[in-house]
């Protein structure tokens, strides 16, 4: 897109006009939720890198006088491989625009494009929530994207496979409620049951994240159980609020989209718990959000026509192991 008196005119006339200020971007929440664990990547080493988790087994086994102690069992989980991708955005703007307008913080604000790379980095993270239960989607630029994880099964399945045994493990929460007391008290169910290491044992990992969508009822909810507390000179001064912090909260406003970034009322009730401690779902970062401004006589001038180029850029991947660390449900009461 290019900036100028033509198309923008409103920038350049005599009659004085008020500007409103634009609507600020969403803030980084996927990136910082305690859900994505964050890796820099240096520069000449390579566009991919691989991912793989190893278990040895939960208990030591029995050792009778002079015997020979038994040797652990180790295994290896599924191995998910993390493609680099790199993201850009770009707007001119005409010589007139710059000397003959009235308004430079509008265009200092129509110029701000490294917040465009930051979300376009917070969107696809947040989709590999939103289309947990698919193995791939198709972004808004027409690219299949696959968010399957290393076994295989899409990220919320009710059958992921363990490489040391047969038994397999759930983490979607059956009938898909949506956020309740009880709904809860069934994903810590979920949880205690169905978080397993590689050999089909128990493991009694940490669940510190309770995260949901930005829908009003949902985060009201979570507040309500996180945060709630009795006076202490009421009739139940005594009550305890067990959910007091047990969680973190993390709010998702973009897991509730489309592939092009814009509301789906379809998924405004998808909740559920994560441990950070656990958590697989791994950020590459091969180039920071940044910003490439121009400068008179430089190349970023076009020597025909003197507009100015702003280019926003950023590299990225992203790439989910496993799914033991991560349970949901839907919220719309699906068996």
């Amino acid at each position: 897109m290019e900036l100028n008196t033509i198309s923008q005119s409103d920038f350049t006339k005599l009659a004085k006009v008020i500007w409103g200020k634009g609507l600020e971007s969403v803030p980084k929440h996927m990136r910082k939720s305690g859900i994505v664990k964050e890796y820099p990547i240096p520069q000449n080493t390579g566009n991919t890198r691989e991912f793989s988790e190893i278990d040895s087994e939960e208990y030591a086994k029995f050792k009778g006088e002079s015997d020979q102690a038994a040797r652990a069992r180790t295994q290896q989980g599924y191995t998910k491989t993390m493609y680099q991708k790199r993201v850009a955005l770009d707007i001119g703007i005409s010589y007139e625009m710059r000397t003959q307008n009235k308004y430079p913080e509008v265009i200092q604000k129509l110029t701000s494009l490294g917040n465009q790379v930051g979300n376009r980095l917070e969107l696809d993270l947040s989709h590999h929530i939103t289309f947990a239960t698919s193995t791939s989607f198709t972004d808004m630029d027409g690219n299949t994207v696959d968010v399957s994880v290393g076994d295989t099964l899409a990220l919320a399945s009710s059958v992921h496979t363990l490489r040391g045994t047969s038994t397999t493990y759930r983490n979607i929460l059956a009938n898909n409620p949506r956020l309740s007391k009880g709904a809860l008290e069934g994903m810590e169910r979920l949880v205690v049951e169905e978080t397993l290491n590689q050999f089909g044992e128990k493991m009694s990992a940490s669940f510190d994240i309770l995260w949901t969508t930005d829908d009003p009822n949902t985060v009201n909810t979570a507040k309500e159980y996180l945060q709630s507390t009795a006076d202490v000179t009421g009739s139940n001064s005594a009550v305890k609020n067990v959910y007091m912090s047990k969680y973190r909260h993390a709010v998702l406003p973009l897991v509730a989209t489309v592939a092009a970034g814009t509301p789906d009322t379809t998924k405004r009730y998808y909740w559920g718990l994560a441990s950070s401690a656990l958590s697989s779902f791994y950020l590459g970062i091969w180039e920071e959000p940044r910003l490439k401004t121009p400068a008179l006589g430089t190349n970023g001038e076009e020597f025909s026509t003197d507009d100015w180029n702003y280019g926003a850029r950023g590299g990225y991947g992203i790439a989910i192991v496993g799914a033991n660390w991560f349970k949901i449900s839907l919220g719309d009461g699906t068996a």
